[in-house]
């Protein structure tokens, strides 16, 4: 039983690196091509804490905020980037 478990570990683990390769891959021909990264725009708050553990809540406009076109987020091959699919389903950046 433990083999088994041990071999779909080694698979799983397998499978994980293999689809970052890739994704490093694709996002290194798109940043020859010269289409790596792209930009989308979200609306800013500034965040203020008060008294009691509470927060308030001040709107900064909307800004434009660079995204690597890519699968994984936030990693070595994007140099840190949030992908563009992430910042465009989540638009409101919160600055504290």
């Amino acid at each position: 039983m433990g083999r088994l478990v041990a071999r779909g570990l080694l698979w799983m683990v397998m499978a994980a690196a293999a689809v970052w390769v890739a994704d490093w891959l694709i996002w290194q021909g798109r940043m020859l091509g010269g289409a790596g990264y792209g930009s989308v725009s979200v609306d800013r708050f500034v965040v203020a804490p008060l008294k009691n553990n509470k927060e308030e809540y001040y709107p900064d406009g909307r800004v434009v905020v660079q995204c690597t076109r890519s699968l994984l987020p936030e990693g070595l091959p994007q140099a840190g980037g949030k992908p563009c699919w992430w910042v465009e389903r989540h638009p409101v950046v919160f600055d504290r």
